[in-house]
């Protein structure tokens, strides 16, 4: 049976919320404010968007919704907390690709990420761009498959730390542009952060790296780096001069980070579906959609909790035979 709090929060999707006679007052919403559990630091990629969606959705929803950064063995100690709070829609999880790929890289995950929770909305994308010393020999795609086959184990690519999105995103092209004669062979050079490892790809001690596009666009655009493909299935309007993989021939390919918000499996379908609206609506807002895609999101802005499992199930699937082949673990 649903409490107070959860018929509450359900009856965010009737219209009557939002105007004309019927409408329910604010006496009738619950005080405890809605928890956004973000498991990474404050001020970093994904709590920066967080807060932004947070703030928005606080203008439409009764009950202010709060942020809290809960971070710890990667996602593990903030995720777990939603996993295991109240299926009432007042803790919701704003997280990344990490929740795809947590369950194949640690030993021991206190939760499963697909049947402890209820994928609410996908929020957006968020392309790579590989990128080479301009005195790389390489400069294209194909020319750089064809150099690294012909020299196994030679040279070295650069990521922002063991496991993370940009290392799983490497692994992922080496298999991928491998082909049957198996994955290429370059040697995984791992960093504290884009940042570290930035002056060594810059000076060609390591002369390829796959980032996020916002780390990487810079360098492009100030011609330090030669970019050779996105990551998407299209071209980017920021910088549209960068093919593809796949038009490459690297068919398939695609590999990006992403937002996406989630709550504890078992969360009432009207819950789930009204916290969908307003993530929606948040990222609907010009304002909201115009500064995310500076931040190079591709925003989505109709998402619904089936699209957004399908798609939660999908990384996963693609995800971990990549993590299991190539041997990745973190401690």
């Amino acid at each position: 049976m649903l409490n107070r709090r959860t018929l509450a929060l359900s009856a965010l999707a009737a219209p009557a919320l939002i105007s004309g006679a019927g409408a329910q007052t604010a006496t009738d919403w619950p005080t405890a404010p809605v928890r956004f559990i973000v498991p990474f630091a404050a001020g970093g990629p994904t709590d920066i968007p967080a807060r932004m969606i947070a703030e928005e959705m606080s203008r439409t929803l009764p009950n202010r919704i709060v942020v809290e950064n809960r971070t710890g063995s990667g996602i593990i100690i903030g995720t777990d907390l939603v996993a295991k709070a109240p299926k009432d829609g007042l803790t919701v999880l704003y997280t990344t690709v990490g929740h795809a790929v947590v369950r194949a890289l640690f030993e021991r995950v206190p939760f499963d990420p697909i049947a402890d929770f209820t994928p609410v909305a996908l929020v957006g994308q968020i392309p790579m761009i590989m990128m080479v010393n301009n005195n790389f020999p390489a400069r294209t795609l194909p020319e750089l498959i064809a150099l690294v086959r012909a020299n196994p184990g030679r040279f070295d690519y650069a990521s922002s730390g063991n496991g993370g999105a940009v290392h799983l995103a490497s692994e992922l092209f080496l298999h991928m542009a491998g082909g049957p004669s198996g994955p290429l062979r370059m040697n995984h050079i791992a960093f504290r952060g884009s940042s570290a490892a930035m002056p060594d790809v810059l000076a060609g001690r390591i002369p390829m790296m796959l980032d996020v596009a916002a780390a990487t666009i810079p360098y492009i655009q100030r011609g330090e780096l030669r970019p050779l493909a996105i990551s998407t299935k299209e071209r980017s309007p920021l910088v549209p001069q960068v093919p593809t993989f796949i038009e490459q021939g690297v068919a398939g390919y695609e590999a990006y980070t992403w937002h996406m918000v989630l709550v504890p499996s078992g969360t009432p379908a009207p819950v789930v579906r009204a916290i969908n609206a307003a993530v929606n609506r948040a990222v609907a807002i010009e304002a909201v959609r115009n500064r995310l895609t500076e931040m190079t999101m591709q925003v989505v802005t109709n998402s619904t909790p089936e699209s957004s499992a399908a798609f939660l199930r999908a990384e996963i699937g693609k995800w971990e035979p990549i993590i299991r082949a190539a041997g990745i673990k973190v401690e």
